[in-house]
């Protein structure tokens, strides 16, 4: 992830966590050291001093290639993780080789001691807690199986080694979701500073001149008045472009209704929504929009050429709701399912259809001169996901 900053602090953030795999690194060295500490003082009492002096040359050279490693994210890989994990618990179990049973018994510390836990905070900043906890888990296992007994100390390192992965892999988790919000809210912030100084040039240059041409050709009338109707027309659905919100989504894949309800008003068409954002699923928000942009279609084949039509969008937390209503004749009883038997499946596919397969309910009211009012409510629990 690259985020562009104002200048002030570094300039590219390429990974949200790489703090946490800068203290994975810096762990990682520190406990080295104090392995190395260990075998030396402990190391009279070995049965293999060599092996264990081999022991800690392989943990020297892995320790330096993980800190390559984990310093780049090129290198923090899921293998480079799994073969840490793999080659710490190999290394721990070497401990029955080098060690004496007395020492074993009495809880000198394992050739790797704390070493053994590197694997595990790097498995949470790579993958999350569980990863973290799992890695954790793994290690303690191993340090049990090795020492062949179980004890106080023993059962309080596995309970420090999972919670440690498990911490980190949840502010791992934390950091990437902050980082795709931050990101997301930038993005927002530009469109939002470039739709503003779009809509003060279309304001001062384009719809002035449909304001003009469709005030001066109802002056006129006849075909002129023709052009004016247009010309309005497409100064309504301009502004509503204009002033229509950014497309916003979220790290879930939900998505704000408003901006494409907003995006339907035309000079026979106004649009309310709330000042607030209404959050869907992008696939429920999606579908909502095409079934109230079938209906304004009917609208305008059926209600004439002069109707005009409301859409009143609500959010009522658990629901929302999606009014639109049109000064039309209204529909005939009997039409709509006079029309499905002929074919004409607009009403049973495009809308009915739609809001069944969102989990909704469609109510309508209508009536000879009464226009018609179609009433959409989604519930948000139990819509498609």
């Amino acid at each position: 992830m690259h985020i562009k900053s104002d200048g002030e602090g570094p300039s590219v953030l390429e990974d949200p966590v790489a703090h946490l795999w800068r203290g994975t690194v810096a762990l990682r060295i520190v406990t080295f050291l104090f392995a190395l500490g260990n075998a030396a003082v402990h190391s009279s009492g070995y049965a293999r001093p060599w092996l264990a002096w081999t022991v800690i040359g392989v943990m020297a050279a892995w320790t330096v290639f993980t800190t390559r490693a984990y310093s780049r994210e090129s290198g923090r890989l899921p293998w480079v993780v799994v073969a840490d994990l793999v080659l710490s618990c190999g290394l721990m179990s070497t401990s029955r080789l080098i060690m004496t049973d007395l020492q074993l018994l009495t809880n000198v510390p394992l050739i790797t001691t704390i070493w053994a836990c590197g694997p595990a905070v790097a498995a949470g900043a790579l993958a999350g807690r569980y990863a973290g906890a799992a890695g954790g888990g793994i290690v303690g296992l191993v340090t049990y199986l090795n020492r062949g007994a179980m004890s106080v100390d023993l059962v309080r390192d596995v309970v420090l080694l999972a919670g440690a992965g498990f911490v980190v892999g949840m502010a791992a988790t934390t950091a990437r979701r902050s980082a795709v919000r931050l990101a997301q809210a930038l993005r927002t912030e530009a469109a939002t500073a470039e739709r503003e100084r779009l809509a003060r040039s279309i304001h001062d240059g384009v719809l002035q001149v449909l304001a003009r041409v469709r005030k001066r050709g109802m002056e006129l009338g006849g075909e002129a008045a023709e052009l004016a109707e247009l010309a309005g027309e497409q100064e309504v659905a301009l502004r509503s472009l204009v002033a229509a919100s950014p497309v916003e989504s979220t790290v879930d894949g939900d998505a704000d209704l408003r901006p494409a309800l907003q995006l339907l008003a035309t000079q026979r068409v106004q649009v309310s929504t709330p000042g607030t954002q209404v959050m869907l699923p992008a696939v429920v928000a999606l579908e909502l929009t095409a079934v109230v942009r079938e209906m304004l279609s009917n609208v305008d084949k059926h209600a004439g050429r002069d109707a005009k039509a409301w859409v009143l969008l609500e959010d009522l937390g658990e629901e929302v709701v999606v009014s639109i209503r049109d000064d039309g004749p209204g529909i005939p009883e009997g039409r709509i399912d006079v029309a499905e038997a002929e074919g004409r499946m607009g009403i049973a596919k495009s809308i009915r259809g739609r809001v069944a397969l969102l989990g909704g309910t469609l109510d309508l009211q209508t009536g000879p001169g009464e226009g018609t009012e179609w009433e959409v409510r989604v519930f948000r629990v139990g819509g498609v996901r």
